[in-house]
């Protein structure tokens, strides 16, 4: 793994989380609400950590490793734990009008948006770990 499929991974992931920054509608519906105001501490966490591993790696590596974890955590406890444990209603009228995959009037299911954005964080998280790895075996060679 190459530090550049990393950035590229990670820069993707920095892209589709802008767009929680702005918001993203169409029409009625929406793919994502602006949600500076909620997020935006996130995203600026994450542009940071990034930045150092582009450009201090030694540390940067570890803090964004650490970030991306506790964030993957953070959405699934949001998102992923009251729909495998059932309710989650009160999410149900706060993304009502978001693009959804799965539709229920009963149980919350994350929207498009949240579920392609775990994916991301997923994959970076994967990408970055197999890369830190490799670097370590090449310090031990």
């Amino acid at each position: 793994m190459k530090k550049r499929s990393v950035i590229i991974v990670c820069v993707i992931l920095l892209i589709w989380f802008f767009l929680d920054m702005t918001g993203l509608y169409f029409g009625n519906e929406y793919l994502v609400s602006q949600s500076y105001k909620d997020d935006g501490i996130f995203f600026i966490i994450y542009f940071v950590v990034f930045i150092l591993f582009v450009f201090k790696e030694k540390v940067g590596k570890y803090l964004l490793d650490a970030w991306l974890f506790m964030w993957f955590i953070t959405q699934f406890l949001f998102h992923w734990y009251s729909t495998i444990t059932g309710g989650g209603l009160s999410k149900l009228e706060f993304f009502k009008g978001s693009i959804k995959i799965i539709n229920s009037s009963s149980r919350y299911f994350p929207d498009l948006y949240h579920i392609v954005l775990h994916i991301f964080i997923l994959i970076a998280l994967i990408f970055l770990n197999i890369y830190i790895f490799q670097v370590r075996k090449k310090k031990k060679q």
